[in-house]
């Protein structure tokens, strides 16, 4: 007997999904698989925030008839302590993607070109494009990681900005401090040096550092980081980026007053302050990631490491085929990432959703179970 979709059932399906893939999950509710899908295609903490930052968000509800400006001020004090800047090294943002948004516009516009390794992380990109800003596209290597040689010979002097995402999104795959910091000290005497650090604190390799030293040293480089990710509080939206202070008021000029919510900028204060749960999420994230490798490996699909809370994997097959064959099961993947059309960007879930994906993938892929 068919089940009938209900309301809730399909705003549940429709909300978490791509627009091309909401008939798909709709079909699967329809089916009974499961009426919200497993999401496994943005790279979110499946754990959510921390119980610090959840009972900070419910105690700002009182606060919500206020602007939030003030506590742009205490978030930034914390950063900067931290990092051993001041305050005006701290450019807050709703997310990381404002950040990229500010800083394409500080210098993209009036012909400014950017140079990026490919594929990488779009949002620079993006932002550049809609200003008409030119962007020099440097493919990755055959290990996925970045080949920082052959953006540096890209470096020409109509290059304002060179975007470098460590660890690299969609691979997952870092540039050890031995390659990256020349490359960045070098690159950042011709034109500012963006370095992307969204996954910063799920690093646990010991050759990955972060480049914020040479943003204190005083260099042409901008350090974003963001709370959406170990921090679980991509929902709300607060990220920042570190920078020498002339460079930092440069980019508030393109920031959007108040755009971090009250809510947010709270939940970023209070979890900030909780290590304990950063490394439980880090550490819970790395077992099932590791889990996940080890059962591809045994079947013979190739992953490279990862140091991020996804994994990059080849499919053998075309990806686009794959995200729509997951989503009838009620399962989200990752969209497809150009010239890489036969790997697969798996975001790590919860023990449970692991093991749901993984019967879905042999039910997909033919393969035997119990593997």
């Amino acid at each position: 007997m068919r089940t009938q979709l209900n309301r809730r059932q399909w705003i549940l399906a429709s909300a978490a999904a791509p627009l091309a893939l909401r008939p798909i999950l709709a079909q699967a509710a329809r089916r009974g698989i499961r009426a919200a899908p497993i999401r496994l295609h943005s790279n979110e903490n499946p754990y959510g925030p921390s119980q610090s930052a959840r009972d900070a968000i419910a105690a700002a509800m009182g606060e919500s008839n206020l602007y939030p400006s003030a506590k742009y001020r205490e978030l930034e004090q914390l950063i900067a302590a931290r990092e051993g800047l001041t305050p005006d090294h701290v450019v807050l943002g709703a997310g990381s993607h404002e950040v990229l948004r500010m800083t394409a516009m500080a210098y993209g516009l009036a012909g400014g070109e950017i140079v990026t390794a490919y594929p990488t992380f779009e949002g620079m990109e993006r932002y550049a494009a809609r200003i008409g800003a030119h962007v020099h596209r440097v493919p990755i290597n055959d290990g996925l990681v970045m080949d920082l040689a052959k953006m540096d010979q890209r470096m020409t002097q109509a290059v304002k900005l060179a975007f470098v995402c460590n660890p690299n999104n969609p691979t997952g795959t870092i540039t050890p401090n031995s390659v990256l910091q020349p490359f960045v000290e070098t690159a950042s005497k011709r034109a500012v040096v963006f370095v992307d650090e969204a996954y910063y604190e799920l690093v646990t390799d010991p050759s990955y550092k972060t480049m914020v030293p040479l943003v204190a040293e005083g260099r042409n480089v901008i350090v974003s980081r963001t709370f959406s990710k170990v921090y679980g509080l991509a929902g709300l939206r607060v990220g920042y980026a570190l920078a020498r202070p002339d460079i930092a008021s440069r980019l508030r000029a393109y920031r959007t007053d108040n755009a971090i919510n009250i809510l947010g900028l709270r939940a970023a204060i209070a979890a900030y302050q909780d290590p304990t749960f950063v490394t439980w999420s880090r550490d819970s994230i790395a077992e099932e990631r590791e889990k996940v490798v080890t059962k591809l490996q045994a079947m013979e699909y190739r992953s490279v490491p990862s140091q991020t809370n996804f994994i990059f994997f080849n499919l053998k097959r075309p990806i686009g085929d794959f995200q729509r064959a997951m989503a009838a099961q009620g399962i989200l993947v990752g969209r497809p990432f150009p010239p890489y059309l036969d790997w697969c960007r798996l975001s790590i879930g919860k023990p449970k959703e692991m093991a749901a994906f993984m019967d879905a993938f042999r039910l997909v892929m033919n393969e035997p179970t119990g593997n």
